[in-house]
């Protein structure tokens, strides 16, 4: 992610939960990431099909959103997944974002990632976990000026492009440790209600600033977009 542009013209876009349909968009965002960078640790580009049952997979539990252009072009997108498998690691979650080339330092990014958090945090969510190669200074100052700090490091944990890498973990903390926390609501139970207050609120005021679905550049508050 690129994050020294700021004086680029910010993208208008919107944000919605993505289904498989979307998975031949962001493959296509993703493969150069996979083929030429150490951003990623895949060293396969994944099939579409296999895509479109990563997506299914994901949105069984956490949310998958995209942003997309004014022409409803996908043109980045993020991600929650599990932190550990094990039940007691269920309040804490890895986060995962990429943006398209022509789309970075733009805001999407950052977008994306207030549109997820805000559904993490209504799922009950408390941690979020971020993996990133120790040599990737662009994201590593992205996630510290989103509130992430470094945790962790891992020395030569990874082989890549003729390269041995190291890993840093960085944390942030979304919602309080309270002394019982509520259990972790899925996602498809949180779109379900998700969705039955934008049609309420759509009822009684389709004109609202605050609607669930609009259009936005990096400095508007994001919504997401009910399918």
């Amino acid at each position: 992610m690129d994050t020294k542009h700021e004086e680029r013209q910010h993208v208008a876009y919107s944000i919605r939960v993505a289904t498989p349909d979307d998975a031949a968009s962001i493959v296509a965002i993703y493969a150069p990431y996979v083929q030429h960078t150490t951003v990623t640790c895949e060293c396969v580009v994944p099939t579409v099909d296999a895509y479109r049952s990563r997506i299914a997979s994901i949105t069984d539990r956490y949310p998958f959103l995209v942003a997309c252009d004014h022409d409803e072009s996908v043109i980045g997108y993020a991600y929650a997944g599990p932190f550990k498998p094990r039940s007691a690691y269920d309040w804490s979650v890895e986060t995962t974002v990429y943006v398209s080339s022509d789309c970075q330092g733009r805001g999407v990014a950052r977008g994306l990632y207030d549109a997820l958090e805000r559904v993490l945090v209504e799922q009950h969510i408390t941690n979020e976990n971020a993996c990133i190669i120790a040599s990737n200074a662009q994201s590593i100052a992205f996630h510290e000026h989103r509130g992430f700090h470094q945790v962790a490091l891992f020395s030569k944990c990874a082989y890549k492009l003729g390269e041995w890498l190291d890993m840093v973990w960085m944390e942030k903390t979304i919602a309080p440790h309270v002394e019982q926390p509520q259990p972790i609501l899925d996602f498809p139970l949180w779109y379900a209600a998700f969705q039955q207050r934008k049609s309420a609120h759509d009822a009684s005021d389709a004109a609202d600033a605050h609607s669930a679905s609009m259009t936005c550049t990096s400095a508007d508050a994001h919504s997401i977009s009910a399918n």
